[in-house]
């Protein structure tokens, strides 16, 4: 199990080390492009088309309370809040690999972060991402679900980032997603899973701005308790740092979980409050 684990958090690089690969994608001048068009790495809950910069590490804390919907019995979510780790090293300027846990589920994860194209002044249009993840669910127990092996324990999302920046103020993006999960809580479900997502950006200020991001399941198993992830959150831009809160109806961070395993429902006040701290080294 150790080899595996260690074999899990080391695939990205031994993919990416070809020093060919990096310079055909970092050939290009700079002063072309457009500035990014998210100033964090995450919208909300989805990821933005924001790289990590070549040898730029940086250490996320991301805490997501629970209900507030449970009132001053758990301290408007206090007492089941979770809390994600991520480590995110910039190989490149348009290559970024990562790893992470996460106390929902226990889960670990391993990122790929490649940027396909840039939006340019006068020329392309979008910046292009492609995003990819694989993880591995620790929590589950071999005396509840008989048989269990590892491989049921593994989960898998690829996407596609397209966003642009309309304006100073205005960056909007386009998340095309497919997941899959070994194991799925709800019988009925399909094991692979579709997802259309959509977020923006508007500058409020030179520090603050509102984000929002929405995921759209394209098939979801009739009578499924699961619900589509709707998020709105605050940047505050902080001497270079952005530090993110927001409001969402999804209390999982890794991708899997807020797409296929959201809960919380806006209507009934159903919604979870959460932060994130990033750390640049």
């Amino acid at each position: 199990m150790k080899n595996i684990f260690l074999l899990f958090l080391l695939v990205p690089l031994m993919v990416f080390s070809q020093d060919e690969l990096l310079s055909e994608i970092d050939g290009d001048i700079e002063e072309d492009y457009k500035s990014a068009a998210f100033k964090g790495l995450k919208i909300v809950n989805f990821e933005s088309t924001k790289m990590v910069s070549h040898k730029e590490f940086y250490f996320v804390v991301s805490h997501r309370f629970g209900s507030l919907e449970t009132g001053f019995k758990d301290f408007f979510g206090l007492d089941q809040a979770v809390t994600r780790l991520n480590l995110i090293y910039g190989i490149s300027d348009a290559i970024n690999i990562g790893v992470s846990r996460s106390s929902f589920r226990k889960m670990y994860e391993s990122s790929l972060k490649i940027r396909l194209a840039r939006e340019k002044k006068g020329g392309f249009p979008f910046t292009i991402v492609s995003s990819s993840n694989i993880l591995i669910n620790t929590s589950l127990d071999e005396d509840i679900l008989p048989g269990l092996e590892f491989k049921n324990r593994l989960g898998y999302t690829t996407q596609l980032l397209i966003s642009k920046k309309f304006n100073e103020n205005l960056s909007l993006e386009l998340m095309p997603t497919f997941f899959h999960d070994n194991y799925v809580d709800y019988d009925a479900q399909h094991n692979s899973q579709y997802v259309i997502g959509i977020g923006g950006r508007h500058k409020l200020s030179k520090r603050w701005s509102l984000n929002f991001d929405y995921g759209l399941h394209l098939n979801r198993a009739d009578g499924s308790p699961f619900t589509n992830p709707l998020s709105i959150g605050f940047d505050l831009e902080t001497g270079g740092h952005v530090f993110q809160l927001h409001f969402t109806n999804a209390q999982p961070m890794n991708t899997n979980g807020f797409l296929g395993q959201a809960t919380g429902d806006w209507g009934d006040g159903n919604i979870f409050f959460g932060f994130n701290l990033s750390r640049v080294f």
